[in-house]
């Protein structure tokens, strides 16, 4: 079967973020075959409305590009409001602000909803973002225990800063310090925790903290 546009561009769009089609279709609360089976077998033989309204919002792109017939012209995003909005998946993982905490995996369990237009003023591409939530308190007061803070996972290397790093099998968000050259530097905001230098190889770069949202 010829695959069609609209389920090519989804098949394109699942790896450019890194997600398989069966965690996109527990995302949309559907078994995880739905998408698969839309995409190899033609069925269903156009997503939902509602589906697609979340995939669109979840890869910040036009309902277009999955499959919505164009309506007029006058319809665009600013007067309908529906491609105002941006839905951020949610991990099934946490970073540590303690001791370390091993990840089980990138599972998409829900989404958080941003404005484009706030994204955009902070210079983020919806693509490359995602939130998770923080566990420990080593980074009191400025992240604390319970946290859900917003990744950029935009690849820009090892810079100062708080980030989540991948340390061996251990998830972290610490503050970066990389002053000294092939060093690398954990550093808490919790004056309990000491500084932990690492070589700068031994560290990954998950992505740049750039919000966070939590109880009062």
């Amino acid at each position: 079967m010829e695959t069609d546009p609209a389920r090519r561009r989804l098949l394109e769009l699942s790896d450019e973020r890194h997600v398989s089609l069966s965690k996109l279709s527990l995302m949309l609360g559907k078994n995880p075959s739905y998408l698969q089976q839309f995409v190899r077998k033609g069925s269903p033989r156009k997503l939902e409305e509602q589906d697609r309204g979340m995939l669109s919002r979840f890869f910040g792109v036009s309902e277009e590009e999955l499959g919505k017939v164009k309506e007029n012209s006058y319809a665009n995003s600013d007067q309908s409001g529906q491609d105002n909005w941006v839905d951020v998946p949610r991990l099934a993982i946490g970073a540590s602000a303690g001791p370390g905490a091993e990840p089980e995996g990138e599972l998409v369990f829900d989404t958080i909803r941003f404005s484009w237009r706030w994204l955009r003023s902070m210079g983020l591409q919806p693509g490359h973002l995602s939130t998770i939530v923080v566990s420990g308190d080593s980074m009191e007061p400025t992240l604390r225990d319970g946290d859900e803070i917003l990744v950029d996972r935009k690849p820009r290397g090892q810079r100062d800063g708080i980030h989540v790093v991948r340390l061996g099998d251990s998830l972290l968000v610490k503050r970066l310090d990389t002053g000294r050259p092939g060093k690398v530097v954990l550093l808490s905001d919790n004056p309990a925790y000491p500084p932990v230098e690492c070589a700068g190889q031994d560290i990954a770069v998950i992505g740049r903290v750039v919000w966070k949202g939590g109880r009062i």
